[in-house]
């Protein structure tokens, strides 16, 4: 399997990819989001230099109890680390040879005037939250010969879908990506330039987030690359009993270890260090 990047691929198969989480903003839900340029871009070296394949940048919470920020101060935002992105990952060192260098760069964005804005800043992923309503975020993709990672949910962004019951989540799952991957690929976006992300916890209740993880394997009918959001989820929480997200990532250690089990090729991360000795480990392990 080959995933399509803007100047480069990657190829599948091989040890999954971890993918590190930087908030430029003051409201993650995990708490470790700042506004303060400096620090995110030291986070963002230091995740590096821990082992992330991937840097996921977004520049507002993906909470659904927070309304959305302007699209002018999202960019903004976005801009002011994108463009001092390159000579900080210039002064990091790669943590080993499997690693992906430098990191792809990703945005987690979801209104198309972001993706237009921030593609030009050397953004290789757009990380789009928005369950792909419309064609526009795959267009601009197609132009800018960057890839699009497709998440499954309902309903817009930003809005809590608390209730959301599911007869059957993986088949509705299913149709989605088969919609979802039809409208991309019509948009002209290359099939090699997606990945998919199943969307734990958004418009899920807590059966069904553990059903996904147990029946992911569903998903490689595909043929893309399965990112699974493990990092630090409600539904860990639930499970053990933890409502502080912080405390809850060596449950994201048991998601990540179920995830490779079941052939997830990216895990999404804040905690980068002990995400790769995970990933190192149980690949060793085979």
């Amino acid at each position: 399997m080959i995933w399509k990047l803007p100047a480069r691929d990657i190829v599948f198969p091989r040890r999954p990819l971890v993918m590190g989480i930087v908030n430029v903003n003051d409201d993650s839900f995990s708490g470790d989001g700042t506004l303060e340029i400096a620090a995110a871009l030291a986070q963002a070296k230091r995740q590096a230099e821990e082992g992330a394949d991937v840097i996921d940048v977004g520049a507002e919470s993906a909470r659904t109890n927070r309304a959305a920020v302007a699209v002018e101060e999202e960019v903004r935002r976005f801009r002011e680390f994108l463009t001092r992105w390159p000579e900080t990952v210039a002064a990091a060192v790669p943590k080993d040879d499997p690693q992906v260098w430098p990191p792809v760069l990703s945005a987690n964005t979801w209104r198309p005037e972001v993706v237009e804005a921030v593609l030009p800043l050397g953004v290789e992923l757009v990380n789009d939250m928005g369950a792909l309503p419309d064609d526009r975020n795959a267009r601009l993709c197609a132009g800018a010969g960057a890839s699009l990672l497709v998440m499954h949910s309902v309903g817009e962004p930003k809005v809590p879908h608390f209730h959301q019951q599911w007869d059957d989540v993986m088949g509705a799952m299913e149709r989605f990506f088969e919609e979802k991957i039809a409208m991309a690929v019509d948009a002209g976006l290359p099939l090699e330039a997606l990945v998919l992300d199943p969307g734990i916890d958004f418009a899920k209740q807590r059966e069904d987030n553990l059903r996904v993880f147990r029946e992911l394997e569903r998903l490689h009918r595909f043929g893309r690359p399965l990112l699974v959001p493990v990092s630090r989820k409600t539904v860990i929480g639930e499970v053990l009993g933890i409502p502080e997200p912080k405390e809850r990532d060596a449950g994201t250690v048991a998601c990540i270890s179920a995830a490779m089990r079941r052939g997830a090729q990216m895990l999404r991360v804040h905690d980068v260090r002990a995400a790769w000795q995970t990933v190192k480990t149980l690949d060793a392990l085979g």
